[in-house]
C-alpha cells in the first residue's frame, strides 16, 4: 500500500516546478523589455540633445542690438497704462537683417518681443566681395529718407544712429549712408531696411530686363 503513495508523490514534484520555471521566464522577458525601453529612451534623449544643440547653434548666429527703449503710456478708462517700447535690430552679419518693435510691461519682455518681431521681417542683402553693396539705393519710411552708397575697401561704415546698427548687423563693412529727413530712430531704421530690400545685383537686373550682362556694363 505504500508504493502507490510514493509514486503519486514522485509525480507531484515536477508539476510543482512548472510554475517556478514559467515565473523565471516571465522575469527574464520583463528584464529584456526594460532594457530595450531604456535603450530607446537613451536614443530619444540623444536626439533631443542634438536638436537642442542645433537650435542653440542657429540662435548663436544671430546678433541682437537694442536701438532704443522708451517708456510709453496708453490712456484707458481707468487712467493711464504704462509700458515699455523697445526697438531691436537682429542680424547675422551674412547678408540678413531685420528690425522689430516690442511692447510689454517690463523691459525684458519688450526686448524679447522685439527680437521675435525682427526675425519675422528678415531682409536678404546682396553683398559684394568687398563687403559692400552693389549699387546706390534710396529708402523712405514716413518722414525719414536714407541714402546708401557703396564705398571702396577700407572705408568702413560711414553712418550714424540706427542706420549704422542696421548696416553693421547686415554684414556691410564699406558703405556711405546719409540721413535726409526725420531723426526718429525707428523711421530711419525702417528706411534703411527699405533701401537694402530694393538692392539688386547686376545679374538680377540683367535678367529682369532681358538683356546680357555686358550690355549693362557698356
Amino acid at each position: 500500500m505504500t508504493e502507490p503513495n510514493s509514486q503519486s508523490k514522485s509525480k507531484e514534484v515536477p508539476a510543482a516546478d512548472v510554475p517556478a520555471a514559467a515565473e523565471s521566464q516571465q522575469g527574464q522577458e520583463q528584464q529584456q523589455n526594460q532594457q530595450q525601453q531604456q535603450r530607446r529612451g537613451g536614443r530619444g534623449e540623444r536626439r533631443g540633445r542634438r536638436g537642442d544643440r542645433r537650435g542653440q547653434d542657429r540662435d548663436s548666429e544671430w546678433q541682437e542690438r537694442v536701438v532704443q527703449i522708451r517708456r510709453v503710456s496708453k490712456t484707458v478708462k481707468g487712467g493711464k497704462k504704462m509700458s515699455f517700447r523697445a526697438i531691436v535690430v537682429v542680424g547675422n552679419e551674412r547678408g540678413q537683417v531685420g528690425v522689430g518693435v516690442g511692447k510689454a510691461g517690463d523691459v525684458i519682455g519688450a526686448v524679447r518681443k522685439g527680437v521675435a518681431d525682427g526675425k519675422k521681417h528678415i531682409v536678404k542683402v546682396p553683398l559684394t566681395r568687398n563687403s559692400s553693396i552693389p549699387t546706390l539705393s534710396n529708402g523712405r519710411d514716413g518722414a525719414a529718407s536714407v541714402l546708401i552708397r557703396p564705398a571702396a575697401p577700407g572705408t568702413g561704415v560711414i553712418a550714424g544712429g540706427s542706420i549704422r546698427t542696421v548696416l553693421e548687423l547686415a554684414g556691410i563693412k564699406n558703405v556711405l549712408a546719409k540721413r535726409l529727413g526725420s531723426k526718429t530712430p525707428l523711421n530711419n531704421a525702417r528706411a534703411a531696411m527699405v533701401a537694402l530690400a530694393s538692392l539688386r545685383t547686376h545679374k538680377q537686373t540683367a535678367k529682369e530686363r532681358g538683356i546680357s550682362l555686358q550690355q549693362i556694363y557698356s
